[in-house]
């Protein structure tokens, strides 16, 4: 039928430490929280953050760990401060600087990991009123 399609649920990310990547993943995001952290903890095999339209991020157990690049990732834009300080303030959470490709304040991207290997960009913080 025209005009209808697919919309987003959920995006599930492997993890060994579902509930340790849930936590950190709750510092770095402010558009997703843990709605009840009593329903999880480090032997649940999956944990999940809740969204805007009560769409997840599911962090869900895998005996592996990560060993190449990820196929699909995040971008985040920070909403308060600049890229360059959100990105000081998310390697200050435990994350790795992976791939700078930051050109001025206002151009370009830097290319994180989170605890467990998982890439993710910090893009430039939106123009006011964008």
């Amino acid at each position: 039928m025209p005009g209808m399609a697919s919309r987003t649920s959920n995006f599930c990310i492997d993890a060994v430490d579902p509930y340790g990547l849930v936590k950190w993943w709750s510092n770095v995001l402010d558009d997703f929280r843990l709605v009840d952290e009593a329903e999880m903890g480090p032997d649940e095999e999956e944990c999940w953050l809740v969204g805007p339209d009560d769409r997840e991020i599911i962090f869900a157990r895998v005996p592996e760990p990560k060993t190449v690049k990820n196929r699909m990732h995040m971008c985040i834009r920070p909403t308060d401060r600049t890229r360059e300080e959100e990105v000081d303030r998310i390697i200050a959470l435990g994350a790795t600087l992976v791939d700078d490709r930051r050109d001025g304040p206002d151009k370009g991207w830097a290319v994180l990991a989170d605890p467990e290997g998982n890439e993710f960009c910090v893009l430039t913080r939106d123009a006011p009123g964008a």
